[in-house]
């Protein structure tokens, strides 16, 4: 008989988000009449911009004729994109790659869940505090994590707490680490890293030999001069670090789906005999073998937005939530609630009231302002006591959540 995974029996029986929108209907189901907004999940909400769809509409348009048809993709992406994420992304910041060093994906969330593929399964894993639940969910399914205990912790894996009391910025492992997974801009508190505080993971992973994961699918939000957008940025972090990107929030492919990650040549691994062998060509074997690379139309799409048109207007759409951020957490603070985040994220951290559990604020929100947050408690065990809100939603139902939230405080 075919037996099952048992790792997967160890984790949680819904996706964060499954359970958030099981409440939520249910609430719907008894009061059907009520307008919720949902301020929870990080889906945008504006539509694509003007030179996207322009050059969608071209793509699908040689899709329609013999000459110009396309089938399968290289599984590593188009030259044309890679090529134009090079040219933006990285040489304007000194960061020099190589085209075969750029793989293109369906987004960030696919291949930070896929990459730990290529290590150990007894590997040690470090993780930020709260934290995306993909990377430690990704790592729980191969029996990495090992066991979730009753205080919410994976018995496997190395917690490093992000909390008000140290300003949201993690301590270093009081151990070695095998793999450490960063994300900044941060998804869920929506804070940053310094470019010195950043210097200090890569000198650690330097120091002892440990494989950084760091997902960059929010750096196009960064307001401030003093925040890197690429962990490429430090000196030596060629050698230690994988960066991962994504469309989806940077100019809106929640639906489109196309991202892309930075696997330099440099970064190795070792066998057990201590023979070191490079990534970089083992994620490419990786990619042949089970992808079958993304869409020429949306690559055709994500290349737009680096034309000069393109530029403007996702940069208009970035602004626009921004503007959300700032007053949520204007309007947030006024009535004596903790916000943190907003300010380079397009997420806020707000601190519950009077030590109320994140459920149970979710619960107050949901059934007395109609207003949708995600509980922080499902991003990690620091994450109790705080909520997530997003800044994706229109000026309006923006305003209005917050209006509903100032008459019930």
């Amino acid at each position: 008989m075919a037996l099952v995974n048992e790792h997967f029996l160890k984790l949680p029986n819904n996706y964060l988000f499954a359970d958030i929108a099981k409440k939520v209907n249910a609430f719907k189901t008894v009061h059907p009449k009520t307008d919720v907004i949902s301020l929870g999940i990080g889906d945008v909400t504006q539509p694509l911009c003007p030179a996207v769809v322009e050059a969608m509409h071209k793509a699908t348009d040689e899709m329609a004729t013999m000459q110009s048809f396309r089938g399968y993709g290289p599984e590593q992406g188009y030259d044309f994109l890679r090529d134009a994420i090079l040219k933006n992304e990285f040489l304007p910041r000194s960061i020099h790659l190589d085209r075969d060093e750029i793989f293109i994906s369906d987004g960030a969330k696919s291949d930070t869940g896929n990459f730990q593929e290529l290590i150990r399964w007894d590997n040690s894993i470090a993780v930020t505090d709260p934290i995306y639940p993909v990377y430690i969910d990704s790592n729980a399914m191969i029996g990495r994590a090992g066991i979730k205990t009753e205080d919410g912790h994976w018995s496997n894996v190395i917690y490093l707490p992000c909390t008000a009391e140290n300003g949201f910025v993690p301590a270093l492992p009081q151990q070695r680490v095998d793999v450490i997974y960063l994300c900044y801009p941060n998804n869920p508190t929506g804070t940053t890293l310094t470019r010195n505080e950043l210097k200090r993971w890569v000198q650690y992973a330097q120091k002892n030999d440990a494989l950084i994961f760091f997902d960059a699918a929010y750096e196009a939000y960064i307001q401030h001069d003093d925040i890197p957008h690429s962990i490429y940025e430090i000196k030596g972090a060629r050698k230690v670090a994988i960066e991962f990107h994504s469309y989806s929030k940077t100019a809106g492919f929640t639906g489109l789906r196309c991202g892309y990650t930075v696997v330099p040549k440099e970064v190795t691994v070792s066998t057990l005999t201590g023979e070191r062998l490079p990534l970089n060509p083992l994620w490419n074997r990786r990619q042949c073998t089970k992808f079958n690379g993304t869409s020429y139309i949306s690559q055709r799409a994500a290349e737009a937005t680096y034309t000069t048109e393109g530029q403007q207007q996702i940069r208009q759409t970035i602004d626009y939530y921004m503007q959300n951020a700032r007053r949520m957490k204007q309007a947030l603070k006024g009535i004596g609630l903790q916000v943190y985040g907003g300010d380079d994220a397009p997420y806020l951290w707000v601190q519950t009231p009077e030590h109320m559990t994140s459920w149970r604020f979710f619960e107050q929100l949901l059934y007395n302002a109609h207003v949708v947050c995600t509980p922080g408690v499902g991003f990690g065990p620091s994450g109790e006591g705080y909520v997530r809100l997003t800044a994706f939603g229109s000026h309006e139902r923006t305003e209005e959540a917050l209006e509903r939230i100032l008459r019930f405080y």
